[in-house]
């Protein structure tokens, strides 16, 4: 073991030089812990997806799915621990104060681009408490109307809607919820003003709309959708996309009759800031190949999703952008939670 005898030291070098000297022991011992032999070990112990929202959505399916696939090509388990609350800001923060080390994952959903516009002071920053790894999927939302409903397209339901402004009522699972904020879209790009009613879930929404009581819902999964419009118990009139989906050919998409729009409910995977390149590269590199597995393809059709790529940089990029334009949706229509 080596010794040093700091008054020998002080006596034979000058501050500059003791300076030099402590730190090339400290870049010696960064060269030591993050060695590429150090990544290639990685992992060496079971990897933590928290997904920050309860069992049974969208979400949490295709993240356990989605660990089932990397366990296998990382050869340690990859297990999903989900910590809810606080419109997913919980288990956010909890991989935002977690080891930069990569046996912490996040798989966020749009609330988390939306929250730095809901609340006024997140305890973690969204950009910078956070490195991008991956794309998992996104999923079209539905825009439905009760089977009795006047309207049998989008552009006459929007001219049914500006017949009778105020009167009209949208159903939501709540408030600040992606099906929310884009019906507020909606409302903002039509020139509508359809009333927000939140419930508690998808259930309840549902059959408030099936009654009536509700005269538009975007409804979060398009595979729920499909045995309610096959038999005729609600009007299917868009997807809330640029673009058709392969799982209702069809419908037109929204972005069809108004040009731009898009409300798209998409997954990604992100580490804690500081987490160093070489794992999440790695994790990247093993993410994309998992997407691509049958396993997983055959999920995302059941949830009515679409796999979605993209590099580390794309994924911050698309997160800039989101948080963007949620913020002038959430600011025009005055939506604040706390």
């Amino acid at each position: 073991m080596l010794k040093f005898h700091f008054p020998a030291l002080l006596r034979n070098f000058s501050l500059a030089k003791i300076s030099s000297v402590f730190a090339l022991m400290a870049m010696s011992c960064a060269q030591t812990l993050f060695s590429p032999s150090s990544f290639a070990a990685y992992p060496e112990k079971p990897i933590r997806l928290v997904v920050p929202s309860g069992a049974g959505g969208v979400t949490d399916a295709l993240a356990r799915v989605l660990s089932v696939q990397m366990s296998q090509l990382l050869g340690q388990s990859v297990f999903v621990d989900n910590r809810p609350g606080a419109s997913g800001i919980t288990g956010s923060q909890f991989v935002a104060n977690s080891a930069p080390d990569g046996y912490n994952l996040l798989m966020v959903f749009p609330s988390h681009v939306t929250n730095p516009s809901l609340f006024k002071k997140l305890p973690y920053d969204t950009l910078k408490s956070f490195a991008p790894v991956a794309f998992v999927s996104s999923v079209s939302m539905v825009f439905v109307v009760p089977k009795n409903s006047p309207a049998n397209t989008l552009s006459e339901f929007i001219n049914y809607a500006k017949d009778q402004p105020g009167k009209l009522n949208f159903a939501s699972v709540g408030s600040g919820s992606l099906g929310h904020l884009g019906a507020e879209l909606f409302n903002s790009m039509t020139g509508n003003k359809i009333q927000h009613v939140p419930y508690k879930g998808s259930p309840q929404a549902m059959t408030s709309l099936l009654s009536n009581e509700v005269q538009m819902y975007l409804v979060a999964s398009a595979s729920s959708v499909i045995p309610l419009m096959e038999s005729k118990q609600l009007k299917v009139l868009a997807v809330s996309t640029k673009d058709r989906l392969n799982i209702l050919p069809n419908v037109p998409a929204m972005g069809q009759t108004i040009p731009g729009y898009e409300a798209l409910g998409w997954n990604a995977i992100l580490a804690p800031a500081g987490t160093p390149n070489e794992i999440i590269q790695k994790l990247h590199a093993v993410i994309e190949q998992s997407l691509g597995s049958k396993e997983f393809i055959q999920k995302l059709r059941v949830e009515g999703a679409s796999v979605l790529t993209g590099s580390p940089q794309d994924v911050q990029l698309t997160i800039q952008k989101e948080i963007d334009k949620w913020a002038k949706v959430i600011k025009t229509a005055d939506i604040q939670l706390d």
